[in-house]
């Protein structure tokens, strides 16, 4: 018998509305709490740390929200859970290192583990049209980035004998301090965890190991991007320190630009259409143009300033989805600020035939104008 899946707010006991920085340090506080190594063979525990990284993993992500608060569970990951995320725990490095300075409790090593260290993700901002929000597009970037020095492959050290064993740990890149009951082991200073230290530094690199490049990358955009829509692209960020670990990724992080007629509202789309007093009294066929070409809308005969009509499907394409918003064009009655003098007198005329109070006439005052106009 499966169990449903607590609300992710509720997990963290937060709003809906709550920031960035709000999430995060209700994550933090539960992680504190709930940490394996506060809490030593304890089930329970231990759920509800994975619990509340499973559902900072979601809300943290500005695209997973979105899709999480549009649709629940089913909209991440296909309605599966999406498991224990050790990265989101990353987020703080070990919670309890970084607040007491102890790196590991009881010489044991619960969270990280000494390998090869991962290179830096990088980020990218590029804004796009509206125009290629609603139909995707296809740009090519140049990404600044580092770049491992061919000659040292990075190590910043010459090729033959540049690079010798840290004597401070042995080679083994950190160093274990003893206090009272305590052994507590921390990243050694001297190498900073490679476990080696440069004796000759590279004449290529003069010791840095890397360089600054650039890389020309195609990066696809989706139809249906927002503001803040992040693009992640595998292995293209800062490569890895010298160890083989793996590059980091590069976030494309999206600024849609504004339209000058159409404003987006989540997957909806919503546009004025200005209109006479004659064809909002009379009724009139318009013909507006869309995304998906001219389209004819039907104003019936009395139509009031605010009124406005839905065009299904015709609004914003979802991510990675077949579906699409609608699209609404909200009506404004236009009244004419300066009329001519043939225009005055017709004015002039229909003010005789209309009742001057509200009170019920044997015509209604739209079937009084359709026939002085008609």
């Amino acid at each position: 018998m499966s169990v449903a899946k607590r609300d992710y707010y509720e997990v963290l006991s937060v709003s809906r509305e709550c920031d960035e920085q709000t999430l995060k340090s209700a994550y933090r506080k539960l992680a504190l709490q709930y940490h394996p190594d506060r809490n030593p063979g304890n089930h329970e525990a231990e759920e509800k740390f994975k619990e509340a990284a499973e559902a900072y993993a979601v809300l943290s992500d500005a695209q997973k929200r979105a899709a999480y608060d549009r649709f629940g569970h089913q909209g991440v990951n296909g309605g599966g859970a999406p498991g224990f995320d050790e990265s989101a725990f990353a987020d703080f490095g070990d919670i309890l290192g970084d607040l007491f300075g102890l790196g590991d409790i009881f010489g044991q090593r619960r969270g990280r583990s000494r390998g090869p260290q991962r290179g830096e993700d990088l980020r990218y901002d590029l804004e796009i049209s509206f125009e290629d929000s609603m139909r995707g597009v296809s740009v090519d970037l140049q990404i600044p980035r580092m770049e491992a020095c061919s000659k040292c492959q990075g190590t910043g050290g010459e090729p033959n004998g540049g690079l010798v064993t840290c004597s401070v740990c042995n080679g083994r890149g950190e160093v274990l301090y003893q206090q009272s009951f305590l052994a507590i082991r921390k990243t050694c200073p001297t190498c900073g965890g490679r476990g080696k230290v440069i004796r000759q530094a590279c004449s290529q690199c003069r010791g840095e190991g890397f360089h600054r490049t650039e890389k020309k990358l195609k990066v696809n955009i989706p139809a249906g991007v927002d503001n803040g829509t992040r693009l992640r692209l595998s292995a293209e960020g800062n490569p890895a320190p010298p160890g083989g670990g793996q590059p980091g990724d590069l976030y494309v992080v999206i600024k849609v630009a504004e339209h000058s007629i159409f404003e987006r509202r989540e997957n909806d789309l919503h546009c004025t259409l200005p209109v006479n007093v004659a064809q909002a009294a009379l009724g009139a066929e318009i013909e507006i143009e869309t995304f998906d070409g001219p389209q004819k809308i039907k104003i019936p005969e009395g139509t009031q300033s605010a009124a406005h009509f839905r065009l299904r499907n015709l609004g914003v394409p979802h991510l990675n989805s077949r579906a699409r918003g609608d699209l609404y064009v909200h009506v404004d009655v236009q009244i004419p600020k300066k009329l001519t003098r043939d225009q005055r007198r017709l004015f002039e005329e229909l003010r005789q035939v209309l009742p001057a109070d509200n009170a019920p006439h044997e015509k209604s005052v739209f079937e009084k104008v359709r026939d002085f106009f008609g």
